[in-house]
């Protein structure tokens, strides 16, 4: 087996494409659920509260994708 294949380099892309557009897709998803705009939130008026609460959920989204990747 070759260490370094091109079909591998072309699935790593692949599932990473998919990663990000489900966690973008996400996201959205969590601002239309959440009453106010979670970016006015975090950005204009420094809620801390909020910012943890979105990064908490990214993370959580990370590691489910990362769980489906795997297998």
């Amino acid at each position: 087996m070759e260490l370094f294949s091109w079909y591998l380099v072309g699935a790593t892309l692949m599932y990473a494409g998919i990663g990000i557009v489900v966690m973008i897709v996400a996201f959205m998803l969590l601002d239309l659920l959440t009453p106010g705009s979670l970016w006015e939130e975090i950005e204009q008026k420094q809620n801390s509260a909020v910012a943890v609460f979105a990064g908490s959920v990214a993370i959580a989204l990370a590691i489910i994708v990362a769980a489906a990747i795997v297998g």
